[in-house]
């Protein structure tokens, strides 16, 4: 799978730009704040249909342009066709090979990328918020069937969260609305609860070999979910359900006490254990580096696996941040088998023949030259 093309109009400080790229590494140069993270932006954009930086898509159309376009030709499974996202006050729309997308599921998956970015180094350490979106961002890319649920979740829980407050407030003492949505809810919920546990199975399967590799064989990962409920991971879509209804019994003044819903996968978690010690808690920075970078790798492996084909790696600025062993270990993995792009600010210090071997596009105030 590779990306040949990127056209993009009105698209943060882009006024226009058609790009063609290389089928194996792309490095884009530039200062900081002349839009090379910019390009990467709308790559991941262009597969996700929203950024990684912000969820305010105004931000993203040009100053005083009405709309932002982004346009891309894919290559997958020998097949090549046109991708687009049109961004304006009226909204967004996605097209698939020219066909407007009504439904994101439709249309994510039909593009794969990893994107490894500093922030993604605190995916370990950070808040469980960046873990729950590491799962549902790449388990939509292999499964799209998940976005669904998760959307009809993410609705439910809002709706029920507001039906708990106004019983908080004795506004209303009727708590048959609520029990409705405890229902809807508690089915959206057991399918991505049963979903995330086979997505688990698959990452340990590959991040765990690979960790091993990345800490010359000192070091065994091993990745743990951690849910609200009291739940096995060989559980299957009914047995879930019916643990979260006991629990949802069991707690129902405690949340309207509270005003919110206490249990379900939006308060679930990841837990990461080097050498049988909580990683979050008692590992070093190194531990913790080595820990995201190899799940990045495995990401990568896991949906070739799934899909058939080799991801697109956006590497946006993170080289920098790996000393030299992790940066040979990440650059020697993908060499020849991943079309990667590589954002930084200098290319100075990076010593790997991959590299020499790259396309190079130099970023300045929103123009590139190759």
């Amino acid at each position: 799978m590779h990306i040949q093309q990127l056209q993009l109009k009105n698209y943060r400080n882009y006024e226009s730009l058609d790009m063609t790229f290389d089928h194996a590494i792309n490095v884009i140069i530039g200062e900081n704040a002349q839009g090379k993270t910019n390009l990467m932006e709308a790559i991941y954009l262009l597969a996700f249909t929203k950024s990684h930086r912000t969820p305010r898509e105004k931000e993203l159309v040009k100053w005083e342009e009405e709309y932002a376009k982004i346009e891309g030709r894919v290559t997958k499974r020998n097949q090549s066709f046109p991708l687009e996202i049109v961004i304006s006050a009226k909204g967004k729309k996605a097209k698939l090979n020219r066909m407007e997308q009504k439904k994101l599921s439709d249309y994510i998956g039909a593009f794969n990328v990893v994107m490894f970015a500093p922030e993604d180094l605190t995916l370990v350490k950070g808040a469980p918020q960046i873990r729950r979106r590491f799962m549902d961002m790449e388990l939509g890319q292999i499964q799209p069937r998940y976005i669904y649920h998760l959307g009809q979740f993410q609705k439910i829980l809002k709706q029920r969260n507001h039906v708990l407050k106004q019983l908080q407030r004795q506004s209303t003492q009727d708590r048959t609305m609520l029990y409705v949505l405890t229902d809807q809810l508690i089915e959206h919920a057991a399918t991505l609860l049963e979903r995330r546990f086979v997505f688990l199975t698959l990452l340990r399967k590959w991040a765990s070999p690979i960790h091993y590799g990345i800490s010359r064989q000192l070091e065994t990962l091993h990745i743990a979910y951690d849910p609200t409920i009291d739940v096995s991971e060989e559980a299957n879509k009914g047995k879930i359900a019916d643990i979260y209804n006991r629990k949802f019994s069991e707690i129902e003044d405690k949340e309207i006490d509270r005003g919110t819903t206490l249990i379900g996968p939006h308060r679930d978690d990841l837990l990461f254990y080097v050498n049988d010690k909580n990683v979050q808690i008692y590992g070093s920075q190194g531990q913790q580096r080595t820990t995201a970078l190899a799940v990045k790798l495995a990401e990568i492996e896991l949906i070739y696996n799934e899909v058939g084909e080799y991801p697109i790696l956006l590497l946006d600025d993170v080289l920098s941040e790996l000393d030299d062993y992790r940066q040979s270990h990440l650059l020697e993995t993908i060499q020849g088998k991943v079309q990667t792009f590589v954002s930084t600010t200098s290319v100075d210090g990076i010593q790997h023949e991959t590299l020499n071997q790259a396309a190079i596009f130099r970023v300045r105030d929103g123009k590139v030259e190759s």
